[in-house]
């Protein structure tokens, strides 16, 4: 019996649902706005409370970076990654990678697209690249922004370092650059749940609330000292090793044991969300 193997004229499974499509698609939701506002809208946030409250003191003899924040741009800069990194900019990356394949199933549109006929490799493939590039720029936006309204504020200038001494501009960009690479690194674990998540639900909320839920959850059991050496197999234990990059001399060990954590978990959850939704039966 022979088996039908022919395919229509000029079909090419590599050649559809083309990032660009995908790309435009999401930045036109409201979702990808609002967050993009909610960002862009921090720096201005911690510029009237500094405004406010004055510029902040050091604790004794203890300096930190939040006590700096006001010496220059690059310091402001360093400050808003520091308060957003643990929970803010969890939400975006639950958010891009958690609605992206979720949302199609709520409005009963994921089965039409698989029936364009997108091969469900490449819709993941473009849905995941999408949603990991828009969580990217939002990284990157909050830096940029509060860069260039520091720099309006309080001047450009070196960034000053809590353990005393300073790094010229030059050199405060490139560490900056390397600290917004390790939080995307870091938050690969949120993107690989949500992205999961987000294969196993139709509902959205779902997918990003139960993202950011367990990233708590393994912010709450990394304070629990009682775990030991248990805690460096947390993604949650290795989130602030970036602060090893703003040194006088950097110290990558700690980045590196993160490094290595994040994508582990990462790599395995994507993985069994291109094996789980291969499999699975699309009915909405």
């Amino acid at each position: 019996m022979s088996t039908l193997t022919e395919v229509a004229s000029g079909y090419r499974p590599g050649h559809t649902l083309p990032l660009r499509v995908e790309l435009v698609r999401q930045l036109k939701r409201r979702r990808t706005l609002v967050m993009g506002g909610i960002l862009a809208a921090l720096p201005f946030v911690l510029l009237i409370a500094f405004a406010i409250g004055g510029e902040p003191d050091g604790r004794g003899d203890r300096v930190t970076l939040m006590d700096t924040a006001t010496a220059s741009g690059a310091n402001f800069a360093a400050v808003s990654l520091f308060v957003s990194a643990g929970f803010l900019l969890v939400i975006p990356v639950a958010l891009f990678c958690g609605d992206t394949v979720a949302s199609e199933a709520g409005w009963s549109s994921l089965r039409y697209l698989l029936a364009a006929p997108v091969p469900r490799a490449r819709l993941l493939w473009s849905k995941l690249v999408v949603g990991l590039g828009l969580s990217l720029s939002a990284m990157i936006l909050l830096p940029v922004v509060a860069l260039a309204v520091g720099t309006a504020a309080y001047g450009w200038g070196p960034l000053r370092l809590p353990t005393g001494g300073a790094l010229d501009p030059g050199t405060a960009a490139q560490r900056l650059v390397v600290v917004v690479a390790y939080i995307f690194v870091s938050q690969l674990v949120t993107a690989g749940l949500a992205f999961w998540l987000s294969t196993r639900t139709d509902a959205p909320l779902g997918a990003v609330g139960g993202a950011v839920g367990l990233t708590i959850v393994g912010n709450v059991l990394d304070a629990v000292t009682a775990l030991g050496d248990w805690r460096d197999f947390l993604p949650a234990h290795w989130q602030f090793a970036w602060a090893d990059a703003v040194q006088p001399t950097p110290e990558w060990s700690g980045m590196i044991q993160g490094t290595a954590v994040s994508v582990t978990y990462a790599v395995v959850l994507f993985a069994l969300a291109f094996r789980g939704f291969s499999r699975k039966d699309i009915v909405s």
